[in-house]
C-alpha cells in the first residue's frame, strides 16, 4: 500500500539540450504470459485488442479488501529492445514513465530497477550504469490491479498499461537536477519579482543575466492571467545544461474571503476535463489537447479541473500559453469506499499515509512552475480524515504561494476555499449571502452536462456576480467518454461487464469526437466576458472580464427586418468600464426587426482568428405587425375545410392540398432526457407511472358547423382517472387553415407535463426554414445561446446526436415555418421539432444506430415544454422553467407553398 519503489526523488517535467531519446512507438507485448505481439504505446491494451474496457462511477470493480487485489489479476508484459544514439554521452541517465496503469515492475538489461505505483504520475529510475551502445532490452511487467487501484476509483473506464510517454533522459554531471522559478506580480507597483533555484536564470527580454540561486530581481512586467497570458522566455542553466523555461508573473491571494489573483477578483467559468480520446482513451495525442485548448477558449471557458488526476504535463504547457486557470488535481479518489459508509477507507489510515503524501509530492513538484496553476487540490471523493490533512500540510509548507482546495473538507478544517458539488440554486444563495466558512465558494462540480442540457446555468451565472465570494465553478465534465465500436460510440455495459454504470460516462460538453454540444454553445453564450443588452433607448455594454479591458474588441452591428439583412454597422465602445450607447441611425423596416451586437475579436489571438465572436446581444426595434385570417371557407361535404380533409370519425386532418398528412393532435409526451431520468425522484419516473408515453384520445364530438370544424377529445393515459380535454377549431381563408387548440386539464394531475403541444405526420421531407429563435436547439431553461433570425437546415441536422438517444432539436419561437411544402404560422409564436422517427422511436433506441429513418417526418408544434435541469446529477428544474397541467389555447395557420 505504500508508494512505488526504486524511484528518484520527485523534480519538474522539463526539456533541455541534454541528450534524450524517445523510447514511444511500437513495444513487443503479451497479456498473461500468451502469444508476444506488437502494442503501441503510450496506449492501452484493452483498447489494442486484449481484454476489454469497464466503466463504473463509484463502485470498484473487484472485492474491497484494501490493500488486497484479485489473484486474478490480468498482467501485461512490455519490451523494447533499443540501441544508443551515436555519440550518447557518458553520463548518469534516467529512465522517464509518465504513467502507468495501474503499476509495473520495470528492468533494463536483466537488472530490477523498481515498482512505479501512482498511474497518473511520473517515475524516474537511475540507469546511465546498465546502458550499453546497442541491445538494451527494456521490460515492464504491468498488473491491471494493485494496491494503489484502491486510491483511484476515478469516474472513468478502468484501462491498464503504458498509456503515457517514456523517455530516456541524459543527467549531465553539474546539470539542472531540479529548478525552480518564483515569479510575483505586485498589482499596485506594476512590478515583477522573480528568483530562482537550481541554476542561474537569463530572461533576456527583461535584460535579466545569469540571476544566481536565491537571489531575486524586481523590474516592471506585464502580469499574466487567463484572459492576457504573458509569458517571458528565458533559459536556467549551469555550466553542463540549458534548459528553456516560460516565466509568468501573477500573484495568488485571499483576501477578506475573496480569491484574487494580480489583485482582481477571479470567476471561474470552468469545466471538468478528464483525458479522454475515443480511440486511444487516456493516451490523448498532443493535437488533440491543443485542440481541447482551443474549443475552450473559443467557448469562453477560462479555467480547467484537471478532473481527478494531473494530465499530461503537455497540457498544463497549453494553459501556460493560451491562458486557462488550473486546478490541479492529485490522483486520487476512493469514492468505492462510500458504498460501505466509508468502512476502511485509506484517508484515514495511517499504513496509506505515505502513499497519499507521496502523490501529493509527486504533482507538486512536477507541476510547480506552471503560472496557470492558481490553487492545489488534494483529490476528490475521498471522504476526509489524517492523511489528507497531511496532504494539506505538506503542500501549504511546500508551495505557500497557492491555496489549497478540496472537496471532501466540509469543514473546511485544511483547505483553503470552501468547495462543493451540485449545490442547488438556493443553496448556493446561501452561502454567498452566509459568506459560509469565511472562505472564498468554488463549486468544483455543478451543472451535469449529461445528454441534453444542462439547464440552469443562467441562473448560476447571476449568483457568480450577485456574490464576491462565490467565485464560479467547474462544469461536470469536458467530455463525453464513449469509445468508438462498430460505428458508433460505447458506454459502460457496451462490453459485457457484469459490473458497470451505463452511460453515466457520457456526460460532457463536447461529443467523444470532440464536436461540440448544445450545452457548450449555451456554455459559451451564457458566460461570455461581455455582456450586451438593450437600455429601452440604446445599448448596455458591459465587461466581465476580470483582467482586460475591450481594447481587443471590436463592436459590429446588423439589423435585420423578418430576418433579412438590411444595414450594419459598427460601435464605438471606450476601452474600459461599463457603456450605455445610443441606438445607431437605423433605417425604416416593415416587420419584425431585430438589431443584433456583436463583440469579436479585432485582430487574431493565439487561439482564434479575427472576427470570432466572443459575445452578442439582440435588441427588438420593430414588432410583428398582427395577421388575421376571415373565416370565409365554408365546411363541405367529406369534411373539406379550405385546403384540408379530414377523417369523419376522427376529425383528424388527413390532407392539406395534395399531401397526405396524419394529425395534429395533442401530444404530452418527450423522449425522456438523461436529466429527466436522474435524481431520487426523477421526472421520468413520474411521467411514466402516470402512463404519459402511451395516451389514448377519445373523441367525444366531430361538429362540422358552417364556417367552422369543431372536434372535441379527451386525451388521457389507461388505469387513471386524469386527463386532458383537447377542443380543435378548424377554419379556413383562402389556401390558409388556422387551427385552435384549447386544452383544459381534467382531474388532479399527479406530475409535470413532458410537453404540451401537436404532433403530426407528413410525407418525406428535407429542408427546413423557419423565422425565430435558432439555429441551434433551445429549451425553457437552456435557451440563451439562441438568437431570432432566418434559418435553414435539413431535417437530419436538426437532430442533436447526443451518444444515448433522447429528447433533442427543439427551436423555439418559431413565428413560421416551412417543411415539404407546408407552411405553418404562429399567433404569434411556437416551438418545434421534425424529425425521421418518431418520440416513441428515440424512447426506445439505446444508441444513435438504432434509430432507423421512417418515411415520414414527424413535426411537433409545442406551447412549452418541460425544463432540462441537471437532475442526472445535481438539481432538478428550477420552479419557473416546470411545466404543469394547465389551461391553455394556441393558434397555428397551415397552408401549401409550391
Amino acid at each position: 500500500m505504500g508508494p512505488g519503489t526504486g524511484s528518484l526523488p520527485p523534480r519538474a517535467f522539463f526539456t533541455s539540450d541534454a541528450a534524450s531519446l524517445p523510447l514511444d512507438g511500437t513495444w513487443d507485448f503479451r497479456l498473461d504470459e500468451g502469444d508476444w505481439g506488437t502494442i503501441t504505446v503510450p496506449g492501452h491494451w484493452q483498447l489494442q485488442g486484449h481484454g476489454s474496457p469497464a466503466y463504473t462511477n463509484v463502485r470498484y470493480p473487484f472485492p474491497v479488501e484494501p490493500p488486497f487485489v484479485p489473484s486474478e489479476n490480468p498482467a501485461g508484459d512490455y519490451r523494447l529492445t533499443f540501441d544508443l544514439p551515436e555519440n550518447w554521452p557518458d553520463e548518469p541517465a534516467v529512465l522517464r514513465f509518465d504513467g502507468i496503469d495501474s503499476c509495473g515492475l520495470v528492468r533494463l538489461n536483466d537488472v530490477e530497477l523498481g515498482v512505479t505505483r501512482g498511474s497518473r504520475l511520473p517515475s524516474e529510475f537511475e540507469v546511465g550504469h546498465l546502458l550499453r551502445p546497442s541491445g538494451n532490452v527494456l521490460t515492464v511487467r504491468v498488473h491491471q490491479w494493485s494496491a494503489g487501484s484502491y486510491l483511484e476509483d476515478q469516474d472513468m473506464w478502468w484501462m491498464s498499461g503504458i498509456f503515457r510517454s517514456v523517455m530516456l533522459l541524459s543527467r549531465p554531471r553539474g546539470g539542472v537536477a531540479d529548478y525552480e522559478i518564483h515569479a510575483t506580480y505586485d498589482h499596485v507597483l506594476g512590478s515583477g519579482t522573480v528568483s530562482v533555484q537550481g541554476g542561474m536564470l537569463s530572461v533576456p527580454e527583461l535584460e535579466v543575466r545569469d540571476l544566481l540561486p536565491g537571489q531575486s530581481v524586481s523590474l516592471p512586467v506585464e502580469p499574466w492571467s487567463a484572459e492576457s497570458p504573458r509569458l517571458y522566455d528565458g533559459v536556467v542553466s549551469t555550466a553542463a545544461e540549458r534548459v528553456p523555461v516560460r516565466i509568468g508573473f501573477r500573484t495568488v491571494a485571499i483576501s477578506d474571503g475573496v480569491l484574487t489573483v494580480n489583485g482582481a477578483r477571479v470567476v471561474f467559468r470552468g469545466v471538468n476535463r478528464h483525458e479522454h480520446h475515443p480511440r486511444f482513451g487516456r493516451a490523448v495525442p498532443r493535437e488533440v489537447a491543443l485542440q481541447d485548448v482551443l474549443l475552450m477558449k473559443r467557448h469562453n471557458v477560462n479555467a480547467v479541473r484537471t478532473s481527478h488526476y494531473p494530465p499530461d504535463p503537455y497540457f498544463l504547457s497549453l494553459c501556460d500559453e493560451y491562458g486557462l486557470w488550473v486546478i490541479d488535481e492529485c490522483d486520487l479518489e476512493t469514492h468505492g469506499f462510500g458504498e460501505l459508509g466509508w468502512a476502511g477507507n485509506p484517508s484515514d489510515d495511517p499504513r496509506w499515509a505515505e502513499s497519499y503524501v507521496d502523490r501529493m509530492r509527486r504533482m507538486v513538484e512536477r507541476d510547480k512552475n506552471h503560472p496557470s496553476i492558481v490553487l492545489w487540490s488534494l483529490g476528490n471523493e475521498s471522504h476526509t480524515g489524517r492523511n489528507l490533512a497531511a496532504m494539506a500540510s505538506w503542500t501549504r509548507d511546500r508551495d505557500p504561494s497557492r491555496p489549497v482546495h478540496y472537496e471532501g473538507d466540509s469543514d473546511c478544517e485544511y483547505v483553503d476555499v470552501y468547495s462543493r458539488m451540485y449545490a442547488s440554486h438556493e443553496e448556493v444563495d446561501e452561502i454567498g449571502r452566509e459568506r459560509t466558512h469565511g472562505l472564498p465558494f468554488v463549486l468544483c462540480e455543478f451543472a451535469h452536462a449529461m445528454g441534453n442540457g444542462p439547464g440552469g446555468m443562467l441562473e448560476y451565472r447571476e449568483l457568480f456576480e450577485e456574490h464576491p465570494t462565490v467565485q464560479g465553478g467547474f462544469i461536470w465534465e469536458w467530455i463525453d467518454h464513449g469509445l468508438e465500436r462498430d460505428g458508433h460510440f460505447a458506454y459502460g455495459g457496451d462490453f459485457g461487464e457484469p459490473l458497470h454504470d451505463g452511460n453515466f460516462v457520457i456526460d460532457g460538453l463536447v461529443f467523444p469526437d470532440r464536436t461540440p454540444s448544445p450545452g457548450l454553445v449555451e456554455f459559451a453564450k451564457v458566460f461570455e466576458p461581455v455582456r450586451i443588452t438593450g437600455t429601452g433607448t440604446g445599448i448596455r455594454i458591459e465587461t466581465r472580464y476580470d483582467h482586460v479591458g475591450l481594447d481587443h474588441l471590436r463592436f459590429d452591428w446588423v439589423l435585420e427586418d423578418e430576418g433579412a439583412e438590411v444595414a450594419t454597422g459598427t460601435l464605438v465602445v471606450p476601452p474600459a468600464g461599463h457603456h450605455d450607447l445610443p441606438l445607431p441611425d437605423l433605417p425604416a423596416v416593415s416587420g419584425e426587426a431585430w438589431l443584433t451586437v456583436r463583440a469579436s475579436l479585432a485582430s487574431p489571438a493565439r487561439w482564434a482568428d479575427a472576427g470570432h465572436v466572443v459575445a452578442w446581444g439582440q435588441l427588438q426595434v420593430s414588432e410583428a405587425r398582427p395577421t388575421s385570417l376571415r373565416a370565409t371557407e365554408r365546411v363541405r361535404p367529406g369534411l373539406s375545410l379550405g385546403p384540408g380533409r379530414f377523417d369523419p370519425a376522427t376529425g383528424l386532418l388527413t390532407r392539406l392540398g395534395d399531401l397526405a398528412v396524419d394529425g395534429p393532435r395533442l401530444d404530452l409526451w418527450r423522449a425522456p432526457t438523461d436529466n429527466d431520468r436522474g435524481s431520487e425522484h426523477p421526472d421520468d419516473r413520474a411521467w411514466r407511472d402516470a402512463g404519459l408515453h402511451r395516451l389514448q384520445h377519445r373523441v367525444i364530438t366531430v361538429d362540422a358547423q358552417e364556417n367552422a370544424l369543431v372536434v372535441r377529445t379527451r386525451v388521457a393515459p389507461p388505469a387513471w382517472g386524469f386527463g386532458m380535454f383537447a377542443d380543435y377549431r378548424w377554419t379556413a381563408g383562402g389556401d390558409r387553415l388556422r387551427l385552435q387548440v384549447d386544452v383544459t386539464p381534467d382531474g388532479e394531475w399527479p406530475c409535470t407535463l413532458p410537453r404540451l403541444g401537436l404532433r403530426m405526420a407528413l410525407p418525406e421531407a428535407d429542408v427546413v426554414e423557419w423565422f425565430g429563435a435558432g439555429p441551434g436547439e433551445a429549451y425553457a431553461d437552456s435557451r440563451q445561446a439562441a438568437r431570432i433570425g432566418r434559418f435553414s437546415s435539413t431535417v437530419d441536422a436538426l437532430q442533436t446526436p447526443y451518444v444515448f438517444p433522447q429528447e433533442n432539436g427543439n427551436r423555439a419561437d418559431a413565428r413560421w415555418l416551412e417543411i415539404g411544402g407546408v407552411r405553418v404560422e404562429g399567433e404569434p409564436v411556437f416551438d418545434f421539432t421534425a424529425r425521421r422517427w418518431t418520440s416513441e422511436d428515440l424512447d426506445a433506441a439505446r444508441h444513435t444506430h438504432e434509430l432507423i429513418p421512417r418515411d415520414r417526418v414527424y413535426l411537433n408544434l409545442d406551447l412549452a415544454q418541460h425544463g432540462l435541469g441537471t437532475a442526472s446529477c445535481g438539481p432538478g428544474v428550477l420552479p419557473q422553467h416546470r411545466l404543469h397541467a394547465r389551461k391553455a389555447s394556441f393558434v397555428v395557420d397551415l397552408s401549401i407553398r409550391n
